[in-house]
């Protein structure tokens, strides 16, 4: 839906002291002077603040000097309130225009926002020119914009050039997983299947970690055929059968069909356009899909967690046949009959062969449909805005975004995603206790361990395997115990690198710590020895798959044998020592540029990439030092 704003109205300015991303310096409206501006109002949860990031991003390429996109996150869960989490999204989606940190709601109400997604045009002026609302506003977006540009232009009021700004994903460093959103165990064979999501592939390993095949080149893509030249993008759900795997390729809008033995991949289900609000499906990949997120396989029918139209779908998979099986498409929680009932971004599919359970993830509700009568009803939770961590029985329990949900010898295991817990339910009694986790977004193994936003779950051979998506790792639960699965990668997954990053000056990332020092006086006409030294938060290292990179700008009287390049060093031992040589006492300024990469001890999960610049002021004299120590703490990476 769009409104047009007359008469004119100001746009209302950003307020102070509100936390930016994909930014160095707060932004304000005054400074955009003379470019459109598109506002768009989004929760990182929401699956239709997702489906229009691919608007945004031709929007962004149609007017790359004219338009500015600024993304204002209002949180609708109390955990997306949390800037880090926020940034986590943001490298997750891709997405490449700054994004201020709503929490408290201030813009949204600025502006009489009142649904995600919202967009607000503001012309080169700073007044509204458009409100648009929901999805599919492209077209509007594109044309108004094309048609008021001339206008601005013969009155000079256009601003020309892009907006470059430096992008959280240029600080994550390489990792063996991306975001990974689910994980399916083989219960007959030592296999298991993980959703690779944000590297637009599937992993296959041994339940102890040992790579056994990939399908996906790594590329985004809907592209069949072997393995190697195969696409995807950001898969998440799977269901096995025998040697054939079914994939959930969510931001396609198809079903993907995995040949094991053969090493194919075939689509059996979607066109790849998003589906609207009321498909009615149909015959294989004439059946328009909306973001599907989970399967499960029952016989020959494979049921699938359609999120973006908020209901569950059943493929017939002997005669190809797609379409809605629970939920009128109404966006809520409602029991009853299958096509009465109401769903909310349905994100988890598990069965006990009588019943399928749903984690359905925007009411933070766990809901049963029963096979037989043919009935939904909840198990756990309440409705669209109410929500929490509170464990109990009944209407009293609250989660927080479940993605994910698992039926294993009469118990629900839940990854409740946005408490970063998993949950053990009795769906009889509806009763729902903490199985791990504390609350609190992190890392940690051992007996109190911490998880950061997981997905998905899988138990096998007594162990709990759990992808833990924003800690790009896979956990396993075993007698009280949880540790990390330890991929032993082999070349095909250690050598994936982050998107191309655009430092802003020679080795430095954007956004690098600039750090002066007091003079420092070194021996005149002797050697010495640069000695970098860098600390690092418990449990982390410098990582041994990315270079440590430095540069050093100086006066001849001290040398150093690659001095004014960039020298790059694979796996250098802390501290760093380089040797220099001096000559006569004098005085100059030494600069001295690093950048480096460090990830947790497993070098699994989380890593970060950062830059410092030294600035110290040099005297040679005949009794100095022959050492010049520098030292940094990285800081935490939650």
């Amino acid at each position: 839906m769009t409104t047009s704003a007359s008469p004119r109205i100001r746009a209302p300015e950003f307020p102070e002291g509100i936390e930016w991303l994909n930014t160095d310096r707060p932004l304000r409206l005054a400074d955009l002077k003379g470019k459109f501006v598109l506002l768009d109002f989004w929760t990182y949860c929401c699956i239709n603040c997702m489906h229009i990031i691919p608007d945004l991003k031709k929007l962004e390429k149609s007017y790359p000097n004219e338009l500015a996109v600024i993304g204002v996150h209002s949180a609708k869960f109390s955990n997306e309130r949390v800037t880090e989490n926020i940034r986590q999204a943001i490298m997750r989606y891709e997405i490449e225009h700054p994004v201020v940190n709503d929490k408290e709601l201030q813009i949204w109400w600025s502006y009489a926002v009142r649904a995600w997604p919202t967009q607000v045009l503001i012309d080169p002026e700073g007044y509204v020119l458009g409100i648009y609302t929901g999805e599919g506003n492209y077209e509007s977006i594109d044309r108004q914009i094309r048609e008021t540009l001339p206008y601005f232009r013969s009155k000079g009021l256009v601003k020309e050039g892009p907006l470059e700004l430096p992008l959280e994903r240029n600080r994550l460093g390489p990792s063996p997983l991306s975001f990974p959103g689910k994980i399916l165990a083989d219960p007959e064979k030592d296999r298991l299947f993980i959703s690779d999501s944000n590297h637009n592939r599937i992993v296959i390993t041994t339940r102890e970690g040992r790579l056994i095949d990939v399908a996906g080149s790594g590329e985004m893509g809907k592209q069949d055929g072997p393995f190697n030249q195969a696409s995807f993008f950001r898969p998440q759900g799977m269901a096995l059968q025998g040697e054939t795997l079914y994939v959930a390729d969510t931001e396609n809008h198809l079903i993907r069909k995995l040949d094991l033995q053969a090493r194919t991949v075939t689509t059996i289900a979607g066109t790849g356009r998003q589906g609207g609000f009321l498909s009615l499906g149909g015959l294989g990949t004439k059946a328009d899909l909306n973001s599907p997120w989970d399967l499960c396989l029952l016989e020959d029918k494979l049921y699938i967690a359609m999120a973006g139209n908020h209901q569950i779908w059943v493929m017939d998979l002997a005669t190809s046949l797609v379409q809605p099986f629970a939920g009128s498409g109404r966006e809520g929680r409602i029991d009853g009959s299958l096509e009465g009932s109401a769903f909310a971004q349905p994100s988890g599919l598990t069965t006990d062969g009588n019943s399928l359970f749903v984690a359905d993830s925007e009411t933070s509700s766990i809901r049963g449909i029963n096979l037989k009568s043919e009935r939904v009803s909840t198990i756990v939770g309440v409705d669209l805005f109410e929500f929490g961590d509170v464990d109990g029985q009944g209407n009293i329990v609250r989660l927080q975004h479940p993605l994910g949900v698992l039926f294993h010898e009469g118990l629900l295991y839940v990854a409740d995603t946005y408490n970063h817990k998993i949950k053990l339910i009795e769906p009889e009694k509806r009763t729902a206790r903490t199985l791990l986790g504390d609350g609190k977004p992190g890392y940690k193994d051992g007996k109190e361990p911490r998880f950061y936003e997981p997905g998905g779950l899988a138990f096998t051979g007594g162990k709990l395997y759990i992808a833990d998506s924003n800690n790009h790792t896979i956990r396993i639960f075993e007698t009280n115990e949880v540790n990390t699965l330890e991929l032993k990668m082999g070349v095909a997954l250690a050598t994936l690198k982050p998107p191309e990053q655009k430092p802003t000056v020679g080795l430095l990332f954007p956004g690098a710590k600039e750090i002066t020092l007091p003079p420092q006086t070194l021996s005149a006409n002797s050697s010495g020895e640069l000695v970098i030294n860098l600390n690092f938060p418990e449990g982390y290292h410098l990582s041994p798959l990315a270079p440590f990179m430095y540069s050093i700008d100086s006066k001849r009287s001290l040398t150093f044998e690659k001095e004014g390049e960039i020298v790059r060093l694979e796996g250098p031992g802390i501290p760093v020592r380089i040797p220099f040589k001096t000559l006569e006492a004098t005085e100059f300024p030494l600069k001295v540029s690093i950048t480096f990469y460090y990830c947790r001890e497993d070098n699994q999960g989380v890593c970060l990439a950062y830059s410092v610049v030294w600035h110290v002021p040099i005297k040679l004299a005949a009794q100095g030092e022959t050492a010049l120590r520098l030292d940094y703490t990285a800081r935490s990476p939650l």
